[in-house]
Formats: C-alpha cells, sequence, structure tokens
C-alpha cells in the first residue's frame, strides 16, 4: 500500500463536496464518505488502477470515477521524500463540470 497525501486545493474540493452532499443527499447521508474512503483504498492499493487523465499540464496523473457521487477523483503517484513512493491526491471534481481541473 502507498501512502496517501492530499494537496491543500483536493482537500478544500473535497470538503465543499462533502458539505454540499451533507445538505442535499440526504436519503444517501454516508455515500460520499464511503465512496471516497473506496477510492483512496483502491488507489493506494493499485495506483495504476485509474485511467490516464487527458488535457493536464501535469504528467502521469490517472483519475477514478465515483459513479455513485458521479466525481472524478485526479491523483498521481510521486517519489516520497523517504523512499518509495505516494499517492498524491490532486482534484476532486463533479462530472457535471464539463472540462476538467486545471491541473
Amino acid at each position: 500500500m502507498l501512502p496517501i497525501r492530499v494537496t491543500g486545493s483536493a482537500s478544500l474540493q473535497i470538503q465543499e463536496a462533502a458539505v454540499w452532499w451533507a445538505a442535499n443527499r440526504t436519503s444517501a447521508p454516508r455515500a460520499f464518505r464511503d465512496d471516497l474512503r473506496q477510492a483512496f483504498g483502491l488507489i493506494s492499493q493499485q495506483p495504476g488502477i485509474g485511467a490516464a487523465a487527458e488535457n493536464v499540464a501535469l504528467q502521469n496523473v490517472r483519475r477514478v470515477y465515483l459513479a455513485r457521487v458521479r466525481y472524478f477523483l485526479y491523483y498521481r503517484v510521486r517519489p516520497e521524500p523517504t523512499d518509495g513512493e505516494q499517492v498524491e491526491i490532486l482534484a476532486l471534481w463533479h462530472s457535471n463540470r464539463g472540462e476538467g481541473p486545471n491541473l
């Protein structure tokens, strides 16, 4: 398993989405949190699972789709300062927003 580091901008996007979900999806209040947790676990264990992200400036960016909540989670694997690698979460982007995030 690779450790996960969430960038500051991705953290804000996740927090905003979680607040919106809690206020607007009361019939499935845990869906967002559960799907995000599952995605983190999956990419930590199998970082190559996501599709290559297109139209991004950064190299080696991948994304996974959280189908139930309809968000894309953008990430890449980076060298870790103390040997090994880490998964860097770059953005959380709703599928209805059209073009992906500016990465």
